[in-house]
């Protein structure tokens, strides 16, 4: 059911991207538009997950070179009854942690040293099972293709600007301008309502493996107050939502804000919260 569901999200950015061609360029935009689009989610679905694991300079370990990790998530992915993913360790001071990858057979989870420094036992683990809950949901491959299109979504809207051409089918000049204008607001918006929803699910994802929602509690404070005081120096907003907490934590407030991909550290502990009275 959770592989339907991207599929369906996958086809529906899909089929928006090109409607938007049409509205700017045509039948010709739509063909181009189509093209475009299959060629972006070729590539995310297949080489998205090791271009963001090169670009965070991420390092595979195995039980060998880190045996307390591996056992941490060799355990949870037998309670989550998943296969074991590929580990990495990003060699940066700032707490954070992803996954990636398009299936559960090509799965990665990436953790900073920092977080290890940082974390007992517990809190890694807490991080771990909502990073596999991430895997379970298939929420690497959505955020990966929401955050394709809307760029893509973007980039067509600059390229109308310039080169829109006369088809008669296309609307009228100001509804065409407003469109160039509300459709990147609009796919931005869509990406990051994915973003934060799937956030909200792996947090419960990771209480109810571990059957401890104090040790995400205290996993996300520790994260939030330590990511404000330092800078992953390879952040980029096009794979923010993809960490644990927001990794522009550290940088000036107003970049914080404008790549807001997270909800806040505090609503997502009072959520665990409730979830420590069901």
């Amino acid at each position: 059911m959770e592989q339907l569901k991207t599929y369906a999200l996958m086809t529906g950015l899909t089929l928006l991207f090109i409607w938007f061609g049409g509205m700017i360029g045509g039948q010709t935009g739509m063909i181009l538009a189509f093209l475009l689009a299959a060629g972006m989610n070729f590539y995310a679905y297949y080489y998205s997950d090791q271009q963001v694991l090169k670009h965070y300079n991420a390092i595979p370990v195995d039980h060998n070179s880190a045996s307390g990790l591996y056992h941490i998530v060799l355990k949870l992915t037998q309670k989550a009854e998943l296969p074991m993913p590929a580990l990495y360790i990003i060699p940066e001071q700032q707490p954070n942690a992803f996954a990636t990858g398009r299936d559960y057979e090509h799965a990665a989870v990436a953790v900073t040293q920092g977080l290890l420094d940082l974390m007992s036992e517990e809190e890694v683990e807490a991080v771990i099972a909502h990073e596999l809950s991430h895997v379970k949901h298939y929420d690497m491959l959505i955020g990966t293709v929401t955050a394709t299109i809307a760029g893509a979504i973007a980039m067509l809207a600059n390229f109308g600007m310039f080169f829109g051409g006369g088809d008669r089918e296309r609307p009228n000049p100001v509804v065409m301008i407003a469109l160039m204008f509300i459709m990147p607001m609009a796919a931005t918006l869509i990406q990051m309502t994915v973003s934060r929803n799937r956030e909200f699910m792996a947090d419960e994802g990771s209480a109810r493996m571990t059957g401890h929602p104090e040790w995400l509690q205290s996993a996300l404070a520790k994260l939030d107050n330590y990511a404000r005081g330092t800078v992953l120096p390879e952040a980029d907003p096009q794979t923010a939502h993809m960490f644990i907490i927001n990794p522009f934590s550290g940088k000036d407030f107003s970049l914080s804000q404008l790549f807001a991909t997270h909800p806040s550290t505090e609503e997502r502990i009072e959520r665990l919260e409730e979830l420590k009275r069901l």
